[in-house]
């Protein structure tokens, strides 16, 4: 993004943020998230590829500090991780810095890229705590907020941020709305971070379980005291993965509701708001 842009999609977001929050209901045209924009260079893969990409030491880390607390939140003990396990992630994502990315198959490419996202966002947190949310680490520079902007790592030569990796990689070249499942920012209102390494074999299978458990949470869907449809504002924000408008929506929401949930969308012909928790992801102290 150029300085005019960036300037813009603060602008925009601030404005945005106030109609949400006075108005009560949710403007799916003033969407302040980044747009998809394949950068064409990382469409590059092999197809006949059998190499696969090691994160064994990502499954342990996620072993150690990862729990779901009562109401199915997945908390990640920033706070807690010992010296030798920062470092391990440290040399983790150094080694996952190395992948000659475009000699893997199209389907190690997509866990490879939500695995690397997720591990430097845990490492971000963890470099900057203790932190109320994700949202303090700005370290974007003068014309954005946050740490998305900020180039984290450097694979084949190119300078990646957060947002090239889900905005201008993961989401154009798959389309899969199922992956805003998959990735994680630290925060309470965002899908869990799963509980291990994303995989190859069972990838499909985990992102349905994702989004079902994302949208049978209140964090996604829910009904509140006044009888309003309040979702998630990453339904508003990347309206154009989830159909496009809010019919689109609500047929996604659908697809994965179960129970209660299901019932109260089966009739249900709008939408009133959305909502979206920024609140560090750690355990309650």
């Amino acid at each position: 993004m150029d300085g005019m842009t960036l300037l813009r999609f603060c602008l925009v977001g601030l404005i945005s943020a106030a109609a949400f929050a006075s108005a009560g209901f949710i403007d799916y045209s003033d969407s302040f998230a980044p747009d998809s924009d394949l950068w064409e260079r990382w469409q590059a893969h092999d197809a006949a590829s059998t190499r696969t990409v090691d994160f064994s030491v990502w499954d342990e880390l996620l072993g150690r500090y990862l729990k779901v607390d009562e109401s199915g939140i997945a908390r990640f003990d920033y706070g807690a991780v010992a010296s030798a396990d920062r470092n391990a992630l440290d040399a983790l994502i150094e080694e996952l810095g190395s992948v000659p990315v475009s000699s893997l198959s199209r389907d190690q490419q997509m866990v490879y890229w939500i695995n690397l996202y997720n591990a430097l966002t845990v490492q971000l947190v963890v470099e900057h705590y203790p932190v109320d949310s994700i949202q303090d680490i700005d370290i974007s520079g003068f014309f954005s907020s946050g740490p998305w902007e900020a180039e984290r790592i450097g694979i084949e030569g190119a300078a990646l941020t957060l947002n090239d990796i889900e905005h201008r990689i993961l989401r154009p070249i798959w389309n899969d709305s199922r992956l805003h499942y998959a990735l994680n920012c630290a925060s309470i209102g965002c899908p869990n971070l799963l509980g291990r390494a994303w995989r190859v074999e069972s990838v499909d299978a985990d992102l349905d379980a994702a989004a079902r458990a994302y949208v049978n949470n209140p964090r996604g869907f829910h009904i509140d005291a006044d009888g309003n449809a309040v979702v998630s504002k990453i339904y508003a924000w990347f309206v154009e993965d989830f159909g496009g408008d809010e019919a689109g929506v609500i047929a996604h929401l659908k697809t994965y509701a179960e129970g209660d949930t299901a019932a109260a969308l089966e009739s249900l012909g709008s939408l009133s708001r959305s909502d979206y928790d920024w609140s560090l992801n750690a355990p309650l102290r």
